[in-house]
């Protein structure tokens, strides 16, 4: 069973939908949404925020669980939760805009930016590392790919996550270092550590760091004041959604990564922020032809689909689906999952502070259970 708080935390905005029924069925989808978290979330233990947007404003909104267990803080829409993977688009309209102020072309080989690279033998562009075909590896390789072995400063094997510690500067050293993994711009391949280069393009290049270039020309235009990219592990910040992990032999422990390196995560926002951030698709603001801006990024950078499945491509941070734009996140005490469904102007929010819970489980069945109870009207609610 989960801890419902009331209050903020349990906040549930309703309001008119395309095909709007009776007040009983969005009561019914209050309980629906409520058994999932029944189903998925311990009580008095870590949870997840969740939120359904149409029409930008919240359709639904609600909170279950504890940001903070030590203090029994509840979960609210103003909790501030590391979203993980979702960082990427983030990292990839910072990107575009500085190819829409022609401080960088987007085929450009980012040797040209970044000079202290591994020389790879070929051009690996800005825009391939932008759509995962940059041939650059990832987490699950980096110990073949190391030309000599990371060590901890006991001398032992590198442990990455909560355990060993590596500032900025020497995660690039290592990033820097790799080889590319295959040629590039010849399939799709997931690289965490090509949108760490990307960030550190956007560093080089704007004389900002990729914090500092994101607030100004993103986060403070658009009035996500809540919103940033967290670059210090000392930070203190003000609502924040600590993380946590249920143990098999241990039960549950705090769990936060110390490596805060920037581009492929450490985004920081809340559900508040995301709902500006999805409304900026439909009334786009940034950028010196906004318009333009948005139609860019949300083309594919290439013909390469995910699996060669011949249906998901990837767009700057964004995977493209027929009827999803969506993408999910986790690392270490966090499950994030940010689903949009264009045509509809509707999206599905899910942040959770818990590894051990899946962010997924609501952004998912959300979509099939607007379908059942006929609070809209599509052919498919599926998400794949």
């Amino acid at each position: 069973m989960y801890k419902s708080i009331q209050g903020i935390a349990g906040v549930i905005l309703l309001f008119s939908f395309a095909v709007m029924g009776s007040e009983t069925q969005l009561t019914l989808l209050e309980k629906e949404i409520d058994r999932i978290a029944a189903e998925s979330i311990p009580a008095y233990g870590p949870g997840c925020s969740v939120g359904i947007i149409k029409n930008q404003q919240f359709l639904f909104k609600k909170s279950y669980g504890l940001a903070n267990i030590e203090h029994q803080v509840p979960l609210s829409s103003i909790s501030v939760f590391r979203m993980a993977s979702v960082s990427k688009q983030f990292t990839g309209f910072a990107v575009l805009l500085l190819a829409e102020k022609r401080e960088i072309n987007l085929d450009d080989d980012i040797r040209k930016h970044l000079t202290d690279l591994k020389d790879y033998g070929v051009k690996v562009t800005i825009n391939s590392m932008l759509g995962h075909v940059s041939g650059m590896a990832d987490y699950d390789t980096l110990k073949s790919l190391l030309p000599k072995p990371l060590l901890s400063a006991a001398g032992g094997p590198f442990r990455l996550g909560d355990e060993d510690y590596l500032t900025k500067e020497e995660y690039y050293d290592v990033i820097k270092s790799l080889p590319l993994e295959h040629q590039p711009d010849t399939q799709q391949a997931y690289s965490n550590f090509a949108y760490f280069l990307l960030a550190e393009l956007v560093a080089k290049v704007s004389g900002m760091s990729m914090r500092e270039y994101t607030t100004k020309y993103i986060f403070e235009p658009l009035g996500m004041h809540n919103t940033f990219f967290a670059d210090d592990m000392r930070e203190i910040v003000p609502n924040r959604a600590e993380g946590y992990r249920t143990f098999k032999d241990n039960g549950l422990k705090r769990y936060e990564t110390n490596i805060f390196v920037v581009g492929d995560g450490g985004l920081y926002t809340t559900l508040e922020d995301m709902l500006i951030w999805d409304n900026h698709f439909y009334t786009p603001k940034l950028g010196d032809a906004p318009n333009k801006l948005m139609a860019q990024f949300n083309t594919p950078n290439s013909q390469h689909s995910y699996e060669n499945n011949g249906i998901t491509f990837y767009a700057n941070g964004q995977y493209i689906e027929p009827n999803y734009t969506l993408h999910n996140g986790g690392w270490m005490g966090t499950s994030t999952s940010y689903i949009r469904r264009p045509k509809e102007q509707v999206a599905f929010v899910s942040m959770c502070n818990s590894s051990s819970l899946d962010a997924n489980v609501f952004t998912y069945e959300i979509p099939k259970i607007l379908t059942k109870l006929k609070i809209w009207d599509v052919t498919d609610p599926a998400i794949f």
